[in-house]
């Protein structure tokens, strides 16, 4: 098949979803679903009008470059104010609920998968625990949210990923090489330590640096016309490769970088961030059309009841007990602690992990694969759905109770 027909079919899906996407952001039924489901009734397993021949690697590459456009472009909005009001919520979520997650994680896959490897299991637990940003989109930017639980959601779903890099790495590394008591030890410090603060770091720098830099030319009107679209795009994937480069996490530098440019250009970021909206936007549909089309189709025979049953618990309890768990003590209402544990949905960095263990060519692969590819669509599914009613209702009960949350 031509790859010109590849890009013909996918530029007018394009095309036609842009024309009534604000009318279907309206709806229960858009964005990544919407993506999906087109790439996988284009692809090889339906109508084969496009057999995209995209090696995992190219699907990584993708996804890693979207993510870390919309990390970046999701920090620098930020309300560095009303983040600093609630920061307590993201800690926890990240110190406590993350953790909690992944170890409950490993004891659903325990007791369902017969016979799977105790690290393989622990990949499994460790690839889904992070939130999507991008998917969680239609609630941090929904106003009926207070303002408080969107910034957390949003800086929670910016840095789990990035922070389950190295432990990810670590399971991978104990998966595929025999290391003693101390030199595991050793490792996960010193892979923790270069992820997390590479990452960190060349996000604190590359944001200082570039959000002077606009700030600058934008008070002197240096930055007009079509080069608005520029700036943002090119310092998120100059934060993600240079952390990526020097081997630090990438997602890390991104949304930290993000949030360091949005509170320097505060009142110059508003144009540029429009900007560059579309070319995240567009990044995300040319993804999830390919992986509807190159992953999803040959899931479709792996899907089985072991599978269903843990994509059902990892977004139900596996991560709505832990989220539970780590506010203990906040006094934050139930329907606050449920929301927060029910919008955490899953998406591009489980793709970039999924892809990453696929690579060691692990005996598990096939149910690794299937499941993190089952729990996706389940998400995209159910978040998608529940967004904006959930949304409405929540932040309708917030109001009648004078906006405690």
């Amino acid at each position: 098949m031509s790859e010109y027909q590849i890009l013909a079919v996918i530029a007018a899906f394009g095309f036609l979803y842009s024309l009534v996407a604000s009318r279907l952001e309206r709806t229960p039924i858009n964005g990544a679903l919407v993506y999906i489901a087109f790439g996988l009734l284009c692809g090889p397993y339906f109508l084969g009008m496009m057999s995209p021949e995209v090696d995992a690697e190219g699907i990584k590459r993708l996804a890693e470059l979207t993510l870390a456009i919309v990390l970046f472009s999701d920090s620098a909005s930020a309300n560095l104010g009303e983040l600093r009001k609630v920061e307590q919520l993201p800690i926890r979520l990240l110190l406590i609920g993350l953790p909690l997650t992944i170890a409950l994680g490993f004891g659903a896959g325990y007791l369902i998968f017969d016979g799977m490897s105790i690290f393989a299991i622990a990949l499994l637990a460790t690839m889904l625990a992070p939130t999507d940003a991008a998917l969680g989109k239609a609630v941090v930017s929904n106003e009926n949210v207070p303002v408080g639980v969107r910034q957390a959601l949003n800086a929670e779903s910016g840095l789990n990923d990035g922070i389950c890099v190295p432990v990810l790495l670590i399971f991978l590394a104990l998966t595929t090489t025999e290391l003693g008591g101390s030199e595991t030890v050793m490792m996960v410090v010193r892979l923790s330590l270069q992820q997390i603060g590479i990452g960190a770091l060349a996000g604190v720098l590359l944001g200082i640096a570039g959000g002077t830099a606009l700030r600058f030319c934008a008070k002197r009107d240096w930055v007009t016309g079509s080069w608005v679209q520029l700036p943002v795009i090119a310092l998120a994937l100059l934060c993600f490769a240079m952390a990526q480069w020097l081997g630090g996490s990438g997602f890390i530098a991104s949304f930290v970088g993000g949030l360091i440019f949005g509170g320097i250009t505060h009142n110059h970021k508003k144009k540029v961030l429009n900007g560059a909206e579309g070319t995240g936007d567009a990044l995300s549909l040319i993804t999830w059309v390919a992986f509807g089309a190159a992953v999803i189709g040959p899931q479709i025979s792996h899907l089985n009841w072991r599978v269903f049953v843990y994509a059902l618990l990892s977004l139900t309890i596996v991560r709505m007990l832990p989220v539970m768990l780590s506010l203990i003590g906040m006094k934050q209402r139930l329907d606050t602690q449920l929301f927060l544990g029910w919008f955490g949905p899953r998406g591009l960095a489980s793709i970039v992990f999924a892809v990453m263990v696929a690579a060691e060519n692990l005996a598990e692969n096939e149910t690794l694969v299937a499941t993190v590819a089952w729990t996706i669509v389940l998400s995209i599914i159910a978040h998608g759905i529940s967004a904006n009613p959930l949304a409405k209702l929540y932040g309708d009960r917030v109001k009648a109770r004078g906006g405690v949350t």
